[in-house]
């Protein structure tokens, strides 16, 4: 199951999908206690076999391989997102099969740049460090595409997810104790938040240097 947001169609039906349930357990409740309770307990087995079915449905990469399926890969990273690592990483998520790559670099920037709303600069660096990742991509034979995201990385990756249906989701950091986002628990609230696969990979740019 990919994220129910993913577009503005599946957040209205969603919004009215609650009000209607949400109006069905009152009217059941105005009638009778008890008929309010079963159809309470009516819609959370609903509403819990869908998830079920969802998460039965979500594709996985033996079948994308067994059946010739594009790939549909999301790629998350900031100053790591040129790095050698994430490249062999794509490549064996891929494993010779055809592959779309969508890759957000969230625009880093300092916190009194962020509440001054100065984010020229941080989206500038982003961009290009966005085009050179696109670059080595498509020299590497992938069909690539990308974005500036949100300094948020979670909000970036919910963003992308709307315009992109990712079968997984790609997330560079540096090592721990050199990266933000792994302190902020980052790589573990978008595992949480979304049902599409993660997969995390560390992206050593001083050991490069």
């Amino acid at each position: 199951m990919r994220n129910p947001l993913q577009d503005e169609g599946s957040a209205f039906r969603l919004v009215f999908l609650t009000i209607g349930a949400l109006a069905l357990i009152v009217i059941g409740s105005a009638i009778s206690t008890w008929l309010g309770i079963g159809v309470l307990a009516g819609l959370i087995v609903l509403g819990s076999w869908a998830v079920w079915t969802g998460r039965r449905e979500q594709p996985s990469r033996q079948r994308l391989k067994e059946t010739g399926e594009r790939s549909r890969i999301l790629v998350v990273a900031n100053e790591t997102v040129e790095g050698e690592e994430l490249l062999a990483e794509i490549r064996r998520l891929v494993a010779g099969r055809s592959a779309d790559i969508h890759v957000v670099c969230p625009a880093l920037n300092s916190k009194l740049r962020h509440w001054t709303s100065d984010e020229d600069g941080a989206r500038v660096a982003a961009q290009a460090r966005l085009d050179r990742s696109l670059v080595r991509l498509r020299a590497a034979g992938f069909v690539a595409s990308g974005e500036v995201g949100d300094a948020d990385p979670v909000l970036a990756v919910e963003d992308a997810l709307r315009v992109f249906g990712a079968d997984e989701i790609v997330l560079a950091t540096h090592p721990a104790g050199r990266s933000h986002w792994l302190e902020r628990g980052v790589v573990d609230a978008v595992r949480q938040r979304f049902v599409v696969p993660v997969t995390h990979v560390v992206v050593d740019l001083e050991q490069k240097r």
